[in-house]
């Protein structure tokens, strides 16, 4: 029995409803598609003497012994049955144990067989226990497994799930025509056969997810997402965002930043460009997002569609996820557009209360550019006209962060949404991910540029790497060396880069280095940045705070300790912060001693490559898609049973059908979306 008052260690648990809803279980539907993750098979019993070590058994015994220690507060029993004999062991138990395991009483047991500790025989630990009363009768399918969190028992949600199944009109929404012409079983056999599949099912189909039924379900749940996609599209159809026409006079300052500009556009920046602003010419609300690798030049993109937005008389806002990536667009966009008498306001988290109150004035009234981290959706914000809303390194954001900055202003008017993203998103993530969504890609370097050397080393070379960085320092060479971020402790993560710092400064004393990482102040940041822009710092020891944004084109050494804690596409991003030059860059990847297959294959891959492109398609096989897109950040599950590398065929099957369904405006989009996302809410309209 589940109550709101169960309690854990003394302590009250949360009300059942809000433990629910951490599995996402609110409506009778969600407990439908909450589906088992694996299965257990109670449909048969094993004789004792037939069982077989490592695998999973069921038997039938009665009890011949039984022994509590209290001491260790642990129980064991002995089982019998006319085969052999078992020892059964708890080592922490409840009361109820030593009742349904009293002497001579008959048991049924289900667990994992192993070889009994200390002496001859077999044993069962915490197996399934329960009572064997004469009119107990064998499961007739097999037993689903479901992911369950503090306090709900698999008993509980099974029987919960059984009820939904009864209450819950699983009425099939495809035709027979449409269900033969994709090749999928019925709705309602598929849903009964992963909730309580026969036992002649192949249990490998069933926890691969490759049997029909698993079919059935993953094209259903496409079929919904790509249905809310076009929906999505449609809604952003009938908005209004302010039609921002391209200036013919040479005196704009669109026309003047770009003339401005030290080096002529790329090929690929130019069509970029010219995509952008025939987007922004729209009355209909851009939702465009820029890809391209590190270095490629969208920065300077996004600030001629900030100067298009003033020049039609709106104001522009640049987010960023950290005050670092931050400061260095308010520095550049300064420098590259105060000269023509743009109004620059900085708002950010740390700023004292008179500069924040006057950043407030100032974007209320006269500011032509905002640009801050998280700070810009803040409720104290209040824009004067916002046309343009710029969000950098996007999938760093929450979604409801991205929909606070671009939400309809005070000129009932949308804005223009243009995200900026390093990590270039594979196609296939593309089609099923951002089909609301523009996508422009800058697939090229700007000339000049020279591919990144990568090379493995590892962690015990340390110090031998240490001088041979010196030695490139004494020729003119600057240096990031990059300690990882240890997630379960700041403490830990400070007290390795600081160790690293002291070690680099005692082998190499004539060498200026300098620390930096998340506790350091924003003043400090800043003067640490100042110093190693400018060169008086060869050095820089620090954590991830730097992975993004920083730009400093004299670093050509990137040395990343633990290389095999980051991910792929997070070595990509701080091998991106060298090679900003006309020299050769060098990264060294440091690799520890345990190194997984993973850990191998992913620096493989970092190693052989530098085409981003490849990068994420790799990082996206063994990562998922929720960190390109930035949707984990908001608690909301992307896909729960497709996987659209392996479902390539069922999307674009899906694609299909939802463009008929909401092009014909059929009714079973609508209600077939809201079975799956219901609870889930606006987010893809991030």
């Amino acid at each position: 029995m589940i109550t709101d008052n169960q309690t854990k260690k003394g302590q009250k648990l949360p009300p059942l409803s809000e433990r629910l809803k951490k599995l996402g279980l609110v409506r009778d539907w969600d407990f439908v598609l909450h589906l088992p993750f694996r299965y257990v098979d109670e449909t048969s019993v094993t004789p004792i003497a037939d069982l077989v070590v490592g695998e999973d058994s069921q038997i039938e015994g009665v009890v011949i012994a039984n022994q509590e220690n209290h001491f260790k507060k642990s129980f064991e029993a002995m089982v019998s049955d006319d085969t052999g004999t078992i020892k059964i062991r708890y080592l922490h138990y409840y009361p109820s144990i030593r009742e349904t395991l009293a002497l001579d009483k008959k048991v049924r047991l289900f667990g994992t067989v192993r070889a009994a500790w200390r002496g001859k025989g077999l044993e069962m630990i915490h197996p399934k226990t329960r009572a064997l009363k004469a009119d107990s009768t064998l499961p007739q399918t097999l037993t689903p497994v479901y992911s369950t969190t503090e306090g709900i028992t698999q008993t509980w949600l099974q029987k919960r799930i059984t009820r939904a199944l009864l209450d819950v009109d699983i009425s099939d929404l495809l035709s027979e025509q449409e269900r033969q012409s994709l090749d999928l079983m019925g709705l309602r056999a598929a849903i009964e056969a992963l909730h309580h599949p026969s036992p002649q099912a192949t249990l490998s189909e069933l926890q691969n997810r490759t049997a029909p039924a698993w079919k059935r379900l993953k094209f259903d749940e496409l079929l919904a997402q790509q249905i809310m996609l076009r929906q999505s599209r449609e809604i952003r159809n009938k908005t209004q965002g302010p039609a921002m026409q391209m200036p013919e006079d040479n005196q704009s300052l669109t026309k003047k930043f770009l003339n401005s500009l030290p080096f002529e556009l790329t090929g690929a920046q130019k069509k970029v460009w010219k995509e952008i602003h025939e987007s922004m010419a729209s009355s209909r609300p851009m939702n465009r997002l820029i890809q391209g690798d590190v270095g490629s030049g969208k920065t300077v993109i996004a600030a001629l569609a900030a100067c298009l937005a003033i020049d039609n008389g709106f104001q522009a806002a640049l987010m960023a996820p950290t005050e670092i990536l931050a400061e260095q667009h308010f520095k550049k966009i300064i420098d590259w557009l105060t000269p023509f008498g743009v109004n620059i306001a900085w708002l950010s988290g740390k700023q004292k209360t008179k500069e924040k109150r006057e950043a407030l004035a100032s974007v209320a009234t006269d500011a032509d550019i905002v640009v801050g981290t998280h700070a810009l959706i803040q409720q104290s914000v209040k824009f004067k006209n916002l046309g343009l809303a710029i969000v950098d390194e996007q999938h760093r954001f929450g979604v409801n962060q991205r929909l606070s900055l671009r939400g309809e202003h005070a000129s009932g008017l949308f804005p223009h949404l243009l995200m900026l993203s390093a990590t270039p998103i594979p196609r296939t993530l593309a089609m099923s991910y951002l089909a609301d969504v523009d996508v422009s890609v800058i697939d090229e370097l700007p000339p000049g540029r020279k591919p990144v050397v990568t090379r493995l080393v590892s962690i015990a070379r340390k110090d031998g790497l240490i001088e041979a960085i010196g030695t490139s320092i004494n020729r003119g060479a600057q240096v990031y060396w990059v300690c990882p971020l240890i997630e379960e402790s700041e403490k830990l993560d400070l007290t390795a880069a600081t160790e690293t710092f002291e070690r680099i400064k005692e082998k190499l004393p004539s060498i200026s280095v300098e620390l930096m990482h998340s506790k350091v102040t924003s003043e400090e940041k800043t003067r640490i940045m100042d110093n190693f822009s400018s060169g008086r710092t060869k050095l820089l020891v620090s954590t991830t705070v730097i992975e993004v944004g920083v730009d400093v084109p004299n670093a050509s050494i990137m040395v990343i300790e633990h290389a095999e804690r980051f991910g792929l596409a997070q070595l990509h991003q701080l091998r991106g912060r060298i090679g900003r030059g006309g020299t050769q860059s060098y990264c060294f990847a440091m690799f520890g001693n345990q190194l997984s297959d993973t850990g191998k294959e992913r620096l493989r891959t970092f190693k052989e490559t530098n085409d981003g492109f490849e990068i994420a398609k790799k990082d996206l096989e063994m990562r998922g898609p929720g960190e390109f897109l930035g949707s984990r950040q908001s608690g909301v599950p992307l896909l729960r049973f497709a996987d659209i590398q392996r479902d390539n065929e069922l999307v674009e099957k899906a694609r299909q059908l939802a463009d008929s369904w909401v092009r014909n405006n059929d009714p079973r989009a609508s209600e077939h979306a809201n079975r799956w996302f219901e609870t889930v809410g606006n987010y893809l309209d991030a």
